[in-house]
């Protein structure tokens, strides 16, 4: 059952401590201050190292607006590819699809766009206007879960973050930090949040990988597996290379990613607006 709602999904879309004399803390020296003590059990305290290892939400935001090439791409060769673009301080998404054959429009030829303009979302083919509940409701959620994956260091830590210290766990040699994150029903207004089980690498405090949910699809536990690899641009570290496994009606997953995504020609500071973000000369 879990298989079959998995691949129907609008595919889109973190045991002992480091050694076993080891402490729950570790000094850290930050530039131009003292080393300090920290305690990496709490989560305050990783959700906070997490910001940093990925620059900074303040650093990101003082860009205004990135444009980036995306490429959405599952094991049979089918993909959606877009120009993304978003503004940072009103969360604004605007998408240009120049091929969609998963979650936009599949059946449909032409030119493809989302914006979501920070309070409704508008789709076009080939510039036509399209009215349908259905698409509206699905390019939405696209478009704000772009966005989300985008900037998810820094969203992990918004209003109503739960977190919950979830011990460590060896992975490929290497002993993750791990950190249960959702969110409270009262902040976000949702009767089901996401939940997140984060792996924090030691050493570098970005999230390798992590589990979630997808309630919007009806996926309630955190069964998805994501893995990330990331890229360093402009002072931002940035998750370039996406993939992310599916379990089998088993609950076992296999070497072959479900889903893959990339991001490249990352460009920060364009000057978008929400009058010109949908001028794409492509």
């Amino acid at each position: 059952m879990i298989q079959r709602k998995l691949f129907s999904i609008v595919l889109l879309v973190v045991l002992n401590l480091i050694a076993c004399n080891q402490t729950n803390k570790q000094v850290v020296r930050e530039a131009n201050a003292d080393i300090t003590e920290i305690d990496l059990t709490a989560p305050t305290v990783l959700l906070s190292e997490i910001e940093k290892a990925h620059g900074g939400w303040n650093h990101l935001r003082s860009k205004n607006d990135v444009e980036y090439h995306y490429e959405y791409t599952v094991t049979d060769g089918k993909a959606d590819i877009s120009t993304e673009r978003y503004i940072f301080e009103n969360e604004i998404s605007f998408g240009h699809y120049t091929r969609h054959e998963i979650n936009t429009l599949p059946t449909e030829n032409g030119i493809v766009t989302h914006l979501f303009d920070g309070e409704k979302t508008k789709v076009t083919l080939s510039e036509d206007t399209i009215e349908k509940e259905r698409t509206i409701a699905v390019a939405e959620f696209v478009r704000r879960a772009n966005y989300f994956w985008f900037v998810m260091p820094y969203k992990l830590n918004d209003t109503g973050t739960i977190a919950r210290y979830l011990g460590t766990e060896v992975h490929n040699e290497i002993t993750y930090f791990k950190l249960e994150v959702t969110y409270d029903e009262a902040a976000t207004e949702k009767e089901q949040n996401d939940i997140y089980i984060l792996y924090i690498n030691p050493d570098t405090y970005v999230i390798d990988r992590f589990y979630f949910s997808l309630p919007f699809l009806g996926i309630n536990a955190p069964v998805i597996l994501a893995e990330y690899t990331y890229e360093m641009v402009e002072g931002q570290n940035l998750a370039t290379n996406r993939i992310y496994f599916l379990p089998d009606a088993k609950g076992a997953y296999g070497e072959i990613p479900s889903i893959t995504q990339t991001l490249s020609q990352i460009k920060f500071d364009n000057g978008f607006t929400k009058e010109n973000i949908l001028s794409v000369n492509k």
